[in-house]
């Protein structure tokens, strides 16, 4: 009897202290709970994120006496400086550097053809991956013993660097050469999303079975394309990877260094795969402002939209965009709260329904063709069939649904080669 006395106090104390403060509230009940586990919070990584290139004590005693060669563009740095001048003074032995679109050092527009060069700073010759080839020849890895790529992605499929990759690993499972990828985050890997790239679409702007967004860091992309086969022959590239530490996909990830030189903001970065098929469109999105990939336009759309630009030439961004010296009327993106896309996880199709719908010439909206365009819409969307749903005024439910089931064949596929949550 003593004993179910005390057992009914301590009871009373451990149930008086738990709720003390607080109400306690039903898991359905619609009200907050205050036990509720942030799942998000528990797989936060604990730290500074760190790029694989600025982890030099992981991979620099590998380098010490091989001829190395870089693929690297400006977002390549370890710490404020260009991975090659950094390794260069750290006496590794680069020989070669290949430069994809923009060139090594940038310095090159959108679209613009790069032939090799000498690079002034180091002597170090440059082989153009963004010229004659895009892919290294036996020759251009003749005399090399390892191949470093390290290159900042945005994660949109028409984003070519992911096409240079390609071409890359391809050129080094033939010559059985290694490829060493110093990883970076992806800013626009929290989500996955847009139409599957259809095979009759395959492009420089698209190569691979995978949605606008895919959701993968360049590393996690490399191990895609060798576990798919989609290398020529199916061959497999040798690969040696330095993975980001403390990176998870949810994480928001601010770059250090603009991607591409019209990718200058934040901004232009998260609202890139949303707004890049208007390149195949009629529409200007700010190529020859000092804000591109933030604003939407034509010169038709007079009087239907109050908000204005003029695209002019501008040297090593555009020096001939679309409706240049004309102004264009549209929107004007540069505020927009880019947290919905987050929240979301989805493209915004509403722009393209929107301005599709406001042009007064429909038959003229879609596959404008100029020379400094990336492509027409329908390699840029990976089918004809998103152009059509345009026209036919479908919904943007209705056009997300027609995505399915590749969209959800593709995340399932995406797991077996995540390195990180």
């Amino acid at each position: 009897m003593k004993s179910n006395i005390v057992l009914f106090f301590l009871l009373f104390i451990i149930s008086a202290s738990s709720s003390c403060g607080q109400q306690i509230h039903p898991l359905n009940s619609g009200v907050p709970n205050p036990y509720k586990v942030n799942i998000a919070e528990i797989n936060k990584p604990k730290g500074e994120i760190i790029t694989g290139a600025d982890q030099t004590e992981k991979y620099l005693s590998y380098l010490k006496g091989k001829r190395i060669g870089m693929v690297v563009n400006p977002t390549s740095i370890i710490g404020n400086t260009s991975s090659v001048d950094s390794l260069k003074s750290l006496r590794i032995n680069i020989v070669k550097v290949f430069g994809p679109e923009h060139g090594f050092r940038g310095e090159a527009s959108n679209g613009a053809k790069v032939g090799n060069s000498i690079d002034l700073k180091t002597g170090i010759p440059i082989i153009s991956l963004y010229g004659k080839h895009n892919k290294p020849t036996p020759e251009d890895l003749a005399r090399l013993d390892l191949l470093i790529f390290d290159i900042q992605d945005v994660g949109a499929r028409f984003y070519t660097y992911i096409s240079t990759l390609h071409y890359v690993m391809e050129a080094c499972a033939e010559n059985n050469l290694e490829l060493m990828i110093l990883d970076r985050p992806n800013p626009n890997g929290f989500y996955v999303d847009g139409p599957i790239l259809e095979e009759k679409f395959k492009s420089f702007i698209g190569m691979h079975p995978v949605p606008i967004v895919h959701g993968m860091t360049i590393a996690e992309y490399a191990q895609m394309i060798n576990g798919e086969g989609w290398l020529a022959n199916k061959t497999k590239c040798k690969l040696k990877i330095i993975k980001v530490e403390n990176y998870i996909h949810s994480l928001p990830y601010t770059l250090p260094v603009k991607p591409s030189p019209n990718l200058n903001t934040q901004q232009s970065i998260l609202l890139y795969p949303s707004l890049c098929l208007f390149e195949g469109t009629v529409i200007s999105q700010g190529r020859g402002t000092y804000f591109p990939f933030t604003v939407l336009g034509n010169p038709d759309l007079k009087g239907k939209y109050k908000f204005s630009f003029t695209p002019v030439s501008i040297k090593g961004m555009s020096e001939t965009p679309l409706h240049q010296d004309k102004t264009c009327y549209g929107l004007d993106l540069q505020k927009y709260n880019t947290n919905k896309i987050r929240n979301l996880g989805e493209l915004n199709l509403s722009w393209l329904i929107e301005l599709y719908k406001a042009y007064p010439y429909k038959e003229k909206f879609f596959d404008y063709k100029q020379s400094n365009q990336m492509g027409n819409f329908d390699k840029l969307a990976g089918t004809e069939t998103l152009k059509q749903q345009i026209i036919a005024g479908k919904t943007e439910e209705e056009i997300r649904l027609s995505w399915e089931p590749g969209l959800s064949q593709y995340k399932i596929m995406r797991r077996k080669y995540l390195l990180y949550q």
